[in-house]
């Protein structure tokens, strides 16, 4: 019974049994550690919270890659404005890209001596008209072939005028680096702007594939992936004819 007259508490046993209690058998006195730096740091809260987070990221990741793919979404038949839909066809890079590409060529035409304003005209007109020409006959082509697809003339307008922008850095990096980094630039965007046509038309070609008969379908499904890759070629064509001769 604890003495009436004692103004505090005896706590020395309490101590003695929590720090014996930490004491590993046979340790020397020593306090061992009881679980391993590892462990330890897994046991914090803190790690744990991050470990949370950061799974948690992992996961918003993978639902925006999936929610992003290839596919252009659509609500009620219509297809998403470009501005909710990265995968949107959209008209402001291509314009951008185009007015750019024009400038560009001024500039390497003017430090080349040759710049003049009929000159100029001539490369936006050519550039235009190798367009317009682009589009009419993939619409011609798409008739022919007896193709339905959602595709429109300002789809293609879009899609075709994506070149430009590898355009720009070819022309820039021959400007910086001489031929070497035109060629070296220009044939990577070449390749990237081939694998785009192909994955875009792909989708917007054979999209009405699967309703039609085996015969049919196969047949058709052949023309559609020719003029596919027909398409998709004359990007990097046409991204060369427009540029080569602004470098030197």
């Amino acid at each position: 019974m604890a003495d009436p007259h004692q103004l505090f508490d005896d706590t020395s046993s309490a101590q003695s049994r929590g720090y014996g209690a930490q004491r590993a058998p046979g340790d020397l006195g020593y306090p061992a550690a009881s679980t391993t730096p590892q462990a330890a740091f897994l046991a914090d809260p803190v790690s744990n919270m991050a470990m949370a987070y950061g799974s948690s990221l992992a996961a918003q990741g993978k639902e925006l890659v999936d929610k992003n793919d290839w596919e252009v979404q659509y609500q009620q038949d219509m297809p998403v404005a470009p501005r909710f839909d990265v995968n949107a066809p959209d008209l402001y890079i291509p314009a951008m890209a185009f007015i750019t590409y024009v400038l560009v060529a001024g500039l390497a035409l003017g430090t080349q001596d040759r710049f003049s304003p009929d000159l100029l005209g001539l490369q936006a007109s050519s550039a235009l008209a190798w367009l317009t020409l682009e589009v009419l006959a993939i619409l011609l082509s798409l008739y022919l072939v007896t193709v339905n697809t959602d595709l429109t003339t300002i789809d293609l307008v879009a899609f075709l005028g994506y070149k430009y922008v590898g355009m720009i850095g070819g022309v820039l990096m021959g400007l910086l680096f001489g031929k070497i980094g035109y060629y070296l630039v220009l044939g990577w965007c070449c390749m990237s702007i081939f694998v785009f046509m192909i994955r875009t038309l792909r989708l917007k070609i054979l999209a009405e594939a699967a309703a039609e008969g085996v015969p049919v379908r196969e047949a058709r499904n052949q023309l559609r992936m020719y003029l596919t890759m027909a398409v998709a070629a004359a990007q990097p064509l046409l991204m060369y004819w427009l540029t080569f001769h602004l470098v030197r």
